[in-house]
Order: C-alpha cells, then sequence, then structure tokens
C-alpha cells in the first residue's frame, strides 16, 4: 500500500543516515593506529533478531566495539541531526523527547561483556560509550555515572584517555573473539591464559619484580 511504500523509504532513509553517522564516528579512530580495532556486532539478541523485533529507538541509533590497550568499550551512536542536545545524568532530552539512550547503551554494554567473559572463561570488563553525531549543540548538565559521553569528535581522545590497561596482543585477539559469530551465541573461543591485564597503574612496559 503507499503508507507502507512511505514507510519503508522513510525507514531505508533513516538506515542510510544512521550508517553514515557510524562511519564518522568510526573515522574518528583511524588514526588511532593498528592497536585498536573496530568490531560490529549484534547489538541485538539472538531470539528479537529472528522475531525481527527491534527496541525503542533502535532505529535511530548505531554502534560498534571499539577494542584497544585502554580496553574494550561498547559504543553507541545516536543521529542527533540539527536538534539541541540536553544532557543531565541519566536523562537525554532530543526535540521534547527523553529516548533511553543512556539506559540501552548499559545494557549493550553489560551483554557484550557477558558473552565475552563467556567465550573466554575470564571477566572481560567493556564500557558503555554514548557518542552524539550531529551539528546541534549539546548542554551537559552532569554526566551519566558508569557510562561516557562524547561527541563523534571526541571520541578517539575519550578512548585513549584510559591508558594502557590491556597489551596490545591482548586487544587483538580478544577482537578476533568478538569477530566470532559463535562469541554472541554462547559459545566459547579461547581459553583465558591468552590473555593478559594489567592492574591500574600498570602498563604493557612494567615489569614484575624478581625474587630471589
Amino acid at each position: 500500500t503507499p503508507l507502507e511504500w512511505a514507510r519503508r523509504r522513510r525507514a531505508e532513509r533513516g538506515a542510510r543516515r544512521v550508517e553514515a553517522a557510524g562511519a564518522r564516528a568510526i573515522g574518528q579512530l583511524d588514526h588511532l593506529g593498528p592497536s585498536w580495532h573496530v568490531v560490529e556486532w549484534p547489538r541485538t539478541d539472538p531470539d528479537a533478531q529472528l522475531l525481527d523485533l527491534d527496541r525503542s529507538g533502535q532505529h535511530d541509533r548505531a554502534g560498534f566495539l571499539a577494542i584497544g590497550p585502554s580496553g574494550l568499550f561498547a559504543v553507541t551512536i545516536a543521529d542527533h541531526g540539527r536538534s539541541r542536545v540536553l544532557v543531565a545524568g541519566d536523562v537525554v532530552q532530543i526535540n521534547g523527547k527523553r529516548p533511553a539512550y543512556v539506559a540501552e547503551a548499559r545494557r549493550d554494554a553489560k551483554r557484550a561483556s557477558k558473552a565475552l567473559t563467556a567465550a573466554v572463561g575470564m571477566p572481560i570488563p567493556v564500557t558503555p560509550v554514548l557518542t552524539f553525531v550531529g551539528s546541534g549543540d549539546i548542554s551537559v548538565y552532569g554526566l551519566p555515572k558508569d557510562c561516557l559521553v562524547a561527541t563523534h569528535r571526541e571520541l578517539d581522545r575519550l578512548l585513549v584517555a584510559g591508558g594502557n590497561r590491556i597489551s596490545p596482543a591482548t586487544a587483538e585477539k580478544l577482537s578476533r573473539v568478538a569477530q566470532h559469530p559463535s562469541t554472541w551465541m554462547n559459545g566459547s573461543y579461547r581459553p583465558a591464559a591468552d590473555y593478559r591485564w594489567y592492574e591500574d597503574g600498570r602498563t604493557a612496559a612494567d615489569k614484575r619484580a624478581s625474587h630471589r
């Protein structure tokens, strides 16, 4: 019907817009070097994918995993266009609406952490990151807890600000785990012994003290 055709066209335009927004955010990470990896991953549960179900607001969001020396980040992209954005803690307001972007970013990061932890057999923390792509002003009256917020132009600086928490080799191995389809179907991948994490304040260059 004409109404269905109009809906499909609107959905296609929205999908192209979201894809372009995600590409702009990923492009900001290109110069971080080979130690950083960007991985696309299924951000909806397998059951929801089989039933072709979308969560509220899913059509105007994109996302990916960013894995590097600073750790693992579930990046949620919100395309706000020319609209003004107000951020007050967990509340995000755009055009008078309050989409649950922060809660969804946390949920995505939690699911990614759970899947990767099950795959490698050791705790894999994943930090949620909400990234806005658009030309509208962003006013912040307080940042949410346990969720990073930035524009796509600031994304690269935000990710590297955490320092070196894992080795480049571990980051590469984890990126391969994240790219494996079985990871998101509760499958196992590699033993935990292959991964090396560093305590807070330590880097890959630090050596352990030897005892005699």
